[in-house]
């Protein structure tokens, strides 16, 4: 069975609940509207970070958020750097997360089918 390791998991953890902070409190960029941070995933080494969001306001250009995002990250990688005491603070990735939107329209399917079956006359079965 192999092992799990539960440091980069809980490190991964605490750097999202404070980039969530940092990003809604210190990012002034108006090009980032409101992101939700769904995932972060830690490489073993802590030299890099993946951070995965979504979109709250769905009007808002991905591109821009996504440009706001990379153009903030060092100032962000310095913020964790004073919050957090880890010996590498990872380089911040942004990565928008589809499976949000992509659940949505999934769910938004089944609701029609059912709906449609729901139409159907009962079938008599044999």
């Amino acid at each position: 069975m192999p092992k799990v390791h539960s440091r980069p998991r809980r490190v991964a953890e605490q750097i999202q609940r404070e980039l969530a902070e940092l990003i809604q409190l210190e990012v002034k960029d108006p090009r980032v509207g409101m992101v939700t941070l769904t995932d972060v995933e830690v490489t073993p080494d802590y030299s890099h970070a993946k951070i995965y969001f979504t979109l709250m306001n769905q009007g808002h250009p991905l591109d821009e958020t996504l440009e706001g995002l990379n153009r903030a990250a060092g100032y962000l990688r310095s913020q964790l750097a004073h919050r957090m005491r880890l010996r590498v603070m990872p380089q911040l990735h942004f990565v928008f997360d589809s499976s949000v939107e992509r659940g949505v329209q999934l769910s938004h399917l089944i609701e029609e089918a059912v709906a449609l079956e729901g139409d159907k006359p009962p079938q008599e079965e044999n």
